[in-house]
């Protein structure tokens, strides 16, 4: 058997709410390794334990990597509360990190268990003698190559190397709903990811005006929605048949409009998704003074159309912050891909970049869109992605059994 620690972050600052966001992150992971069978998950004192079959490592890894909530993890040895066998356990994991190319260390020790007859530097002290002793590795407390950890709790001893770091944060559903507008660039998935972090969960809605953008720029949002789902617990992606709609705002409305007008469109159709879906908000990847749609009036514009809080969390953060997340989370290589968007394809040489919420009223009233908004929302395809089908089929095998969405 493996067992995983991983450090529970934020969540220690929630005082009466404590519980509730530990059994919502206790709840999520559960949820993520649910085709693993004897998989043991709890929480206690500010630690997150998983005891899994060595086989399904690679499966609790990943699940750990993407959950939210969580400050690091590591997987560790496990043993009894004596200063020798700590000793070998601490040896044992010098060994490895020797292996591996270290050539200093330190010791790093915690004691939930007040009883136990050493505090911290002693059994720092006594942790770390057989290593200096041996020569195996060198001492360095500042800058060393590998930190080996040695936690005390109530029945155990927990010994590992450097933990990995986790995505921080609070546990996915313990901030409502959101709505994120999805596109295939770079940006709205860092939004969605963003408001996940944040606890909140997170639905999606693309806008596709086939033949005008390709099949291969839908598998590319689709791809998106899937990462996302994965640090997520699930989503779902809502493909909504835009042609129709765009080829009206084409037609009728002023060429410097058309950019604006199809992002009040847009939120037209996302006000329908959010009533559907019990949303509390929408979620877009606007950066301020990004592109033209994105000065602060035309923001104005496009807010002022929507019937719920329009959330833009990147809006203060510019292009190589984004990128740096996007590289994180792992969304970057599939938004480069040389696929465009329908905002893309459709947006003039001079765009309007002050527009006013009195003309944006008056274009948007002469488009008489309302019925192809509606029609095009009644067409939605939906699709759905869950972090516990992507680990199934991915570390468990094909003949595991999926769950459904309800």
């Amino acid at each position: 058997m493996t067992t995983y620690l991983g450090k529970v972050g934020e969540l220690t600052l929630k005082g009466s709410n404590l519980k509730e966001f530990e059994k919502k992150l206790l709840s999520n992971l559960k949820t993520a390794l649910g085709a693993i069978k004897d998989v043991k998950i709890k929480v206690a004192s500010g630690r997150l334990y998983v005891e899994v079959d060595e086989k399904y490592n690679e499966a609790v890894e990943f699940a750990l990597s993407h959950l939210l909530g969580i400050t690091g993890w590591a997987k560790t040895i496990v043993c009894e509360k004596d200063v020798e066998a700590i000793k070998n356990a601490v040896l044992a994991e010098a060994k490895k990190a020797k292996e591996r190319g270290a050539a200093t260390f330190k010791i790093e020790s915690r004691r939930s268990d007040k009883n136990f007859p050493l505090n911290s530097y002693e059994l720092n002290c006594q942790a770390a003698s057989p290593i200096f002793d041996s020569g195996l590795l060198k001492v360095d407390v500042h800058k060393p190559d590998v930190t080996i950890s040695v936690e005390v709790r109530e029945k155990c001893t927990y010994v590992y190397t450097d933990a990995e770091k986790g995505r921080r944060g609070l546990p996915l559903g313990v901030s409502g709903k959101g709505l994120l507008l999805l596109s295939g660039g770079i940006d709205s998935p860092v939004a969605g990811y963003r408001m996940m972090r944040r606890g909140m969960r997170v639905e999606c809605v693309y806008f596709h005006s086939y033949p005008y953008t390709s099949v291969e720029a839908q598998q590319k949002v689709e791809t998106l929605a899937k990462i996302l789902g994965n640090y997520g617990v699930d989503t779902h992606l809502n493909v909504i048949p835009f042609t129709d709609v765009q080829m009206r705002i084409k037609q009728k409305s002023p060429v410097a409009w058309t950019t604006l007008m199809l992002r009040v469109c847009m939120m037209k159709v996302a006000n329908l998704l959010a009533s559907r879906i019990g949303a509390q908000c929408i979620i877009t990847g606007e950066s301020l003074g990004q592109v033209a749609s994105q000065t602060i009036e035309n923001m104005s514009v496009t807010e002022h159309f929507a019937d719920y809080p329009l959330l833009r969390p990147l809006v203060g953060m510019d292009k190589e912050e984004i990128i740096d997340t996007a590289n994180e989370i792992g969304s970057f290589e599939t938004s480069i891909l040389p696929y465009e968007d329908c905002c893309v394809l459709f947006s003039p040489k001079h765009p309007i970049l002050r527009g006013t919420i009195e003309e944006a009223e008056s274009i948007y009233k002469e488009l008489e869109i309302d019925e192809l908004i509606q029609e095009a929302f009644d067409k939605r395809e939906i699709i759905w992605y869950s972090a516990h089908n992507y680990i199934a089929k991915e570390f468990v095998g094909e003949d595991a059994e999926l769950l459904k969405s309800y």
